[in-house]
């Protein structure tokens, strides 16, 4: 779609007081795909030069807000840890095109804050946090479930730039088991559940997405039994809290996130099912 309040368009090497009316151009499939009248200005980043992914010394991964999804299920295909398999699947709950693959970014989803983003499920579940960086050039490091505070809205301040998301070592060494529900086959994610477990302590986490108006993650040091699991998402949750939209009722996606957190408990505790009683 064409933006026809925009009057120019910058490179972001080029630094320039930020003014209203500007904005951060990165892949671009959100900005424009709809009107945005406020915005006179974007500037682009695609010519920063981030490095897609980046190993840090302590085992971390930096993953850079210009990396693409295509890049990132790349990567997550060839990677010899544990919880590899959490990124392609997320990466595939995006249920887009190869055209967008290639051009929307991480960066993006996160910054859209939307309930269904799955790069926001991927990050909350894997416990990362967000780099920004304010227009005076200052950092701060945020937990991605303190990032996201509702439906659309962020921790961001005036000019902010989201620089990367940083996944600990950790993170990446642990089991993973990934449901997620649509009112269609090929629909948006009416709730979209991430379990992990650490093989080091034991300790089990369950991050309810999509189903939300922002993620929850729930830790427990050992996990927890089923009664327990469900009585901790329902009093961490709100009424108000489980999103409502044209993909799911608030008491449909409540359901679904329950439903499958239990799915989810079973497989990473290796616990069979209960038979119905007779």
């Amino acid at each position: 779609m064409d933006l026809n309040t925009v009057l120019d368009v910058r490179d972001a090497r080029r630094r320039e007081p930020w003014r209203p009316g500007d904005a951060w151009l990165g892949g671009g499939t959100y900005l424009f795909s709809e009107p945005q009248p406020h915005i006179r200005r974007l500037i682009d980043l695609s010519r920063m030069g981030w490095q897609p992914l980046t190993w840090q010394t302590d085992g971390s991964l930096d993953i850079a807000a210009t990396c693409t999804i295509a890049e990132l299920s790349r990567f997550g295909r060839t990677l010899p840890a544990t919880a590899a398999p959490l990124i392609e699947q997320c990466c595939r709950a995006f249920l887009a095109s190869f055209k967008i693959w290639n051009m929307a970014t991480v960066g993006g989803n996160l910054c859209n804050g939307l309930p269904a983003g799955p790069i926001i499920s991927l990050a909350a579940a894997l416990d990362a946090t967000c780099l920004l960086q304010g227009q005076d050039g200052s950092t701060r490091r945020l937990p991605v479930t303190d990032f996201i505070r509702g439906a659309g809205v962020k921790d961001l301040r005036e000019g902010d730039l989201l620089r990367s998301v940083r996944v600990p070592a950790r993170s990446l060494e642990c089991r993973t088991a990934f449901r997620q529900a649509s009112l269609y086959g090929l629909g948006r994610s009416g709730a979209l559940i991430i379990g992990t477990s650490d093989a080091r302590d034991g300790s089990f986490a369950l991050t309810v997405s999509a189903a939300t108006t922002r993620p929850f993650r729930f830790w427990f040091a050992l996990p927890p039994t089923a009664a327990g699991l469900r009585a901790v998402i329902d009093a961490g949750v709100r009424d108000d809290e489980w999103f409502d939209d044209i993909h799911g009722l608030p008491a449909w996606r409540r359901h679904m996130a329950l439903h499958l957190a239990e799915q989810i408990r079973r497989e990473l505790t290796h616990e069979e099912p209960q038979e119905a009683s007779r």
